[in-house]
């Protein structure tokens, strides 16, 4: 019995070890929360910082920013965010780059009008001058 016991306290350390994040991975997350706070609250000077200069963002539509066009949109755009719900989400490490997936729920307003976004997102970050910036972002909606 003390075998079983034993046995079972090391695969629980094997299995929690499995999911534990990695320091890059820790801050790629924090990156995401980060980003996710700029588009709520429309930060201008934060959404420049944490975005890659090549930046190419796609949306559900099939629309696809630049840089410009990305923060220029988040700023002037009748749609704001209220709320943003990131789950399921999954990090890849690729030396320098972090390839990151959710599913991105939102709570909005349309020209004052209540609504809701439920995408999924691939994000492409990449480490810059030792800080991670947002290189791409592809979203498609669910099916």
């Amino acid at each position: 019995m003390k075998k079983i016991g034993v046995l079972c306290l090391f695969w629980l350390g094997f299995i929690g070890n499995g999911f534990a994040q990695t320091a890059e991975e820790k801050q790629v997350t924090a990156a995401v929360e980060t980003f996710k706070n700029a588009l709520i609250t429309a930060d201008k000077n934060l959404l420049e910082s944490i975005t890659a200069d090549e930046l190419s963002y796609g949306h559900s539509s099939g629309k696809v920013e630049d840089k410009a066009a990305f923060v220029n949109g988040v700023i002037n755009d009748p749609i704001k965010f209220n709320l943003i719900d990131l789950q399921d989400q999954t990090i890849r490490m690729a030396g320098n780059t972090a390839l990151v997936r959710h599913a991105f729920n939102a709570k909005i307003t349309n020209n004052g009008t209540p609504g809701e976004i439920k995408i999924r997102n691939l994000l492409v970050w990449q480490k810059q001058k030792g800080q991670w910036k947002l290189l791409a972002r592809q979203a498609f909606r669910v099916p």
